[in-house]
Parts: C-alpha cells; sequence; structure tokens
C-alpha cells in the first residue's frame, strides 16, 4: 500500500496526541485505520533468526551481544534446508510474510550471497520476505532488491536524544543511512522501535515523529515493548505502564495512516485483553510463532484463539496459493529440489 504522505509532526504535535484522554485516542486512531484499512484483518509474519549470538554491538537490550553474558552462545548461518522447513511450517500455520534476522554489525558481500539464496528459497514458497541484517553498504539494498526481497527490517529503536543511552558502537545517522539505502533501491522499509528503554514520553513522541516525517514514512513499522533478559544492561527496567504501550500504537496509527503497525517483541507477557487494546488502536500486524529470534512468542495455537474470538480475519483461515506446484507438505527437500 502507497503510504499517505501527511504533514510533518512536531515533538509537540505528538506529545498533544499523548495528551488526549484514552478514550478519544482510540477513536481517533480506530476512525483513522478504519479509512484504510480492513478494520478485521490482520497480517501475519514469522521470524526466524537464521544467524544467532555472537553481534560486536553493545545494544544494551540485546541477548545476541557479545559483549553480554546471557546464555546465548554464537552459532552459524542456518542452512537452507532449515530455513525451507521453518519457512513451511509458519505457511501452514498462516503466516504471509517469513522474516530472517542475523546478529551481524554489517553482512560482507558473501554473507549476503547466502542470504539472497535463503531470500529466494522462501520466495519460491509464495511468500514474501524480509531481513533484517544490519547496516547495509552501499549497493547492498541494490542487490537485495535483484535478489527478490520484499522488505528490509531497520529499526531505529528510539529517540536520537535517547540512543546513545543504549548504544554507543554505532550512530543514529548509521541507522538513517541504511534505512536511505534501502528507500532508494526500491525495497519496502520495516522500522520502528522498542518503548520500555528507559526513555521519557517526549522521547517516545520523538521517536515516533521521526518514523512518521521519513519520506515515505515505513511500509511497516513493528512497535516492540522490552522483553528483559537476564545479563543485559536493560535485565531491571521497570515494565511501561500497558496503556502507555497502547496509546503508542494509537498514535504510530494516527501519524502513519497506511503502515502495518505491528505487535512485535513483548506480546508474550501481553493479556488478551491488552493485545486486544492494540488491535482498537490500530495495531494490524503481529509477529506469530514460537519464539521471536531469541524471546518467547505466544505460541500458534494461542494467537489462532485470540483472533477466532476476535472475528479478526487472516490467511491463516484460508488456504495460500502454492506456488510452482511445491505444496506445503511436500517437505524440505522436496522445496529445495524444485529450486
Amino acid at each position: 500500500m502507497t503510504s499517505l504522505h501527511t504533514a510533518p509532526w512536531s515533538v509537540k504535535a505528538v506529545l498533544a496526541l499523548y495528551e488526549q484522554p484514552f478514550m478519544d485516542l482510540l477513536w481517533q486512531a480506530q476512525t483513522v485505520h478504519r479509512e484504510h484499512h480492513d478494520a478485521n484483518r490482520i497480517q501475519l509474519s514469522s521470524l526466524l533468526s537464521i544467524k544467532t549470538g555472537g553481534c560486536p554491538e553493545d545494544c544494551s537490550y540485546c541477548s545476541q551481544s557479545s559483549r553480554y553474558d546471557t546464555g546465548i552462545k554464537a552459532e552459524k548461518l542456518l542452512d537452507k534446508e532449515a530455513v525451507i522447513e521453518a519457512a513451511l511450517n509458519a505457511k501452514a500455520n498462516g503466516a504471509t510474510r517469513f522474516c530472517m534476522g542475523a546478529a551481524w554489525r554489517s553482512p560482507s558481500e558473501a554473507q549476503l550471497d547466502k542470504v539472497i539464496e535463503l531470500i529466494q528459497a522462501v520466495k519460491s514458497l509464495g511468500m514474501e520476505s524480509c531481513v533484517t541484517l544490519g547496516m547495509l553498504k552501499p549497493g547492498q539494498a541494490e542487490r537485495l532488491k535483484e535478489g527478490g526481497l520484499d522488505y528490509y527490517n531497520h529499526n531505529l529503536d528510539t529517540s536520537e536524544d535517547y540512543y546513545s543511552k543504549i548504544i554507543t558502537t554505532r550512530s543514529y545517522q548509521d541507522r538513517l543511512d541504511t534505512l536511505d539505502r534501502v528507500h532508494a533501491a526500491g525495497l519496502n522499509t520495516c522500522s520502528g522501535g522498542i518503548v520500555g528503554l528507559g526513555e521519557d514520553r517526549e522521547q517516545r513522541a520523538a521517536f515516533i515523529a521521526q518514523l512518521a516525517n521519513r519520506r515515505p514514512y515505513p511500509e511497516s513499522v513493528p512497535i516492540n515493548q522490552l522483553a528483559p533478559i537476564p545479563g543485559t544492561p536493560m535485565a531491571d527496567n521497570a515494565a511501561l505502564d500497558d496503556l502507555e504501550f497502547v496509546r503508542t500504537i494509537a498514535i504510530a496509527r494516527i501519524t502513519m495512516p497506511t503502515a502495518a503497525v505491528r505487535l512485535s517483541a513483548g506480546r508474550s507477557s501481553m493479556s488478551d485483553t491488552m493485545q486486544t487494546l492494540c488491535f482498537m488502536a490500530g495495531a494490524n500486524s503481529i509477529f506469530y510463532g514460537d519464539q521471536l529470534l531469541t524471546t518467547e512468542n505466544p505460541q500458534f495455537m494461542a494467537d489462532k484463539q485470540l483472533l477466532q474470538s476476535l472475528g479478526l480475519n487472516s490467511h491463516c483461515y484460508t488456504q495460500p496459493h502454492e506456488p510452482h506446484a511445491v505444496a506445503p507438505a511436500a517437505g524440505p527437500q522436496a522445496v529445495l529440489e524444485a529450486l
């Protein structure tokens, strides 16, 4: 869906949204949502860590940083058969987009070659593809586009003025540069951030304004709630108030009307009631499945039961299109032979 350009959002204007009465904010968000989306449809994505641990970055929330003792060991890039098996399982359970994450600061050209093979394998199953590989060098986004990639994920994480409190091994401008390369290559952008990092409301407003003022703003906006990881500097962070999180979802919807606003990390700690409020506030995409990189995520069946109880429709209740006559039941080896 083409993004609808809105007037530039000042931090003050976004703060004013936060300060509205809760019911008024939800009404405004739901009104905007219904103008641009089917209010009863949810897009399902599944995420697989294809290269876990050993990352040299010092992101204070991340279990995969080599700087923290979190019990996560560095692993090699998964082979194609393992990725296809995971993608087939995700598709059989209703996911329409398969996202792959690698714990790299920035991929080498050889690593990019291998990821492009995985992208093409996922695409052969009739699924949308998304990857998150860290910072991209000049020309790498174009290579991913030529390889068939649909979405590139690169989160801003937080506001520019709070960024150095959580990450020192790369700059905020580094992140913006990668997003610019993704857009210039013609890829869809998936970019959001994490709330509950210790930022205040004004910093949350600045983070949303930064995303909303991009031209175009991201097609997909994952809003994560911090899942504190033992061993990281943010292991003991106080939980963000539930209604503040819902407000953030509503404001993302209002400021980025046509984007898919996704509930991402932190859902395992959210009650069904809280998730329902997020859907009312304009969330229309979820990460769906057994695990979100290295943190827990509500399981397929629990998600299906929640969506069914709310009357929310998704591809998990229809038979997906099967390209190349490769059925999900065929298994990874049959898919490999068909590629």
